[in-house]
């Protein structure tokens, strides 16, 4: 459930960037350290498709955690 946590926020995050709703500067970069400065259809994708991934896992852990007690 941590991880789908995660991965939402972080798909959540992406998917603003994408679309140019928020404009942060890159932090621990390890290649190319450009910040995203205008609209990208490729991060808003990437931002969408994590925080599907992310909200699935959090519905499993919790499915998970109810069928345990």
């Amino acid at each position: 459930m941590f991880v789908g946590i995660i991965v939402t926020l972080l798909g959540l995050l992406w998917f603003l960037q994408g679309t140019g709703i928020i404009h942060l500067r890159p932090i621990l970069c390890v290649a190319n350290c450009e910040p995203i400065t205008e609209p990208s259809l490729i991060w808003a994708v990437i931002g969408a498709v994590a925080f599907v991934a992310g909200v699935f896992l959090i519905r499993v852990g919790v499915r998970r955690k109810s069928s345990k007690s």
